[in-house]
């Protein structure tokens, strides 16, 4: 079965809009669990535009059994009060850290490592999540040479960007790009890593993508989810998602 997790980044977005408290992330995590998630994700950047440091550990706190998936730029420095990712991991002991290159300047993650460059120095950072426990993914392109580096570099599973795959589907033809997913895919798990997928994915592409790569183990959902449960409820919302990965 391939779990979903939740990304409650856009609550944090919505909140921090206004200032003060509400609509609180914890509290969306609370009912994504309740409606049956296999996990929470947050993505808290160095600028805090969304995930603030504090919501961090207080969504820690509020996981009743699913899995904590804490995802960074292990190369951003700490700076004011955030403490830089592998502290943040030490703190919140996630089942899953999940390495993403992302800088300031972007507005969300729109690629994938290139190990070639930046192997050598993720090499002890992921030596150093593993050693507090959790499970190490990278962020990689569909149709990256660089795959099975991620192996070799010790992490346990990648995390397919599937952006060009959502915006391919969106344009009505998404072959070129789901057969680059399914490839990195196949090549991923003779390597020994686990396969995770995010970005972009909704109701209408997952169930595609979910049908191509039927041993994907996750994936990570958020501005779509939230985007649709604007409409429909988050707890439905949620469900109709469990209901397209379930076996």
């Amino acid at each position: 079965m391939t779990l979903l997790s939740v990304n409650v980044n856009k609550v944090a977005v919505l909140r921090n809009s206004r200032g003060g408290t509400a609509p609180d992330p914890v509290q969306a995590a609370r009912v994504a669990i309740a409606s049956g998630c296999h996990g929470i994700t947050v993505h808290p950047r160095p600028d805090q535009r969304h995930i603030r440091v504090g919501d961090v550990g207080r969504i820690a706190a509020a996981l009743d059994g699913v899995e904590y998936n804490i995802e960074g730029n292990p190369f951003a420095p700490a700076r004011g009060t955030y403490p830089g990712l592998i502290e943040l991991v030490r703190q919140a002991r996630p089942a899953q850290a999940t390495l993403v290159p992302d800088g300031d300047g972007q507005i969300t993650s729109d690629h994938g490592f290139d190990l070639r460059r930046d192997g050598e120095r993720l090499r002890p950072l992921v030596e150093a999540l593993k050693a507090l426990g959790c499970r190490v993914s990278l962020f990689m392109d569909a149709g990256s040479p660089d795959i099975e580096r991620a192996a070799d570099i010790g992490a346990d599973r990648i995390e397919l960007y599937t952006g060009p795959f959502a915006t391919a589907f969106a344009a009505g033809d998404a072959s070129a790009e789901l057969a680059a997913c399914v490839a990195s895919a196949e090549r991923a798990r003779a390597a020994g890593l686990g396969v995770n997928a995010g970005h972009d994915l909704d109701q209408h592409n997952l169930p595609a993508l979910k049908q191509a790569i039927g041993f994907l183990d996750e994936v990570s959902i958020g501005h779509a989810l939230f985007g649709e449960a604007l409409y429909d409820g988050l707890a439905t919302t949620v469900r109709r998602y469990l209901a397209i990965l379930a076996d």
